[in-house]
């Protein structure tokens, strides 16, 4: 029993030994120390939630220009309610819309403009269009160019967001009669025009698209 135990033990002694000189020693197959790789100020990135009463200018890069400073608080606000919400994307939704608000109308588009519009606006430009083919009238504009766009307001009453966005744009405009003669404007003289529009959406629908809410003009 005595030289049992004993065997037993110098069995034991013998596999710690082994164990202590494959465990103590680096055999190369180890996992290396993985180094700290220095941060790449060049990197992409991510944008974060705009939050409202951060300091300084939350506005993405770039895009902080075509902003007036009393819109910022309320492009924070919305950015805030709406973690999908990109200011450059809006701006350039924005000169879409305005574009295709202006063709439809030019064109008597009652569909397009149901859909791009909320109903106040909607019935305005229908009651406009009504009366222009009551008289046999028909446009011909064109939308020349866009010179600026700035978001001068922006609000959020929630669920409600509102940006109210200036154009500063050229349009030729001519009107004919039901005849087809000319009895105003001219497409060779492009016309300075200064529009104010509101869009609004509301930050908790499903639907991702802005309508038209409002216009005016300078």
């Amino acid at each position: 029993m005595t030289f049992t135990i004993v065997l037993l033990a110098l069995v034991a002694a013998f596999l710690g030994l082994r164990l202590y000189s494959v465990l103590g020693k680096r055999t190369g197959h180890e996992q290396e120390p993985v180094a700290r790789q220095p941060i790449d100020n060049t990197a992409p990135i991510i944008r974060q939630p705009l939050l409202v009463g951060d300091s300084g200018s939350a506005l993405p890069k770039g895009d902080s220009d075509a902003v007036e400073v009393a819109a910022q608080s309320g492009v924070r606000s919305i950015a805030n309610a709406d973690r999908s919400f990109d200011l450059g994307l809006f701006i350039e939704g924005s000169k879409s819309a305005y574009k295709m608000v202006l063709e439809a109308y030019w064109k008597g588009d009652k569909e397009a403009l149901r859909f791009l519009c909320d109903d106040d606006v909607y019935a305005s430009f229908a009651e406009a269009i009504d009366g222009r083919v009551a008289r046999g009238e028909t446009l011909e504009n064109r939308l020349v160019r866009i010179e600026e766009v700035r978001v001068v307001d922006a609000s959020l009453e929630h669920p409600t967001a509102r940006v109210t966005v200036r154009f500063d744009a050229d349009i030729a405009s001519l009107v004919k009669d039901s005849d087809g003669n000319i009895i105003g404007g001219s497409m060779t003289d492009a016309v300075e025009t200064h529009d104010i529009w509101t869009f609004m959406r509301d930050v908790k629908s499903g639907d991702r698209n802005w309508k038209l809410d409002e216009t005016d003009s300078v």
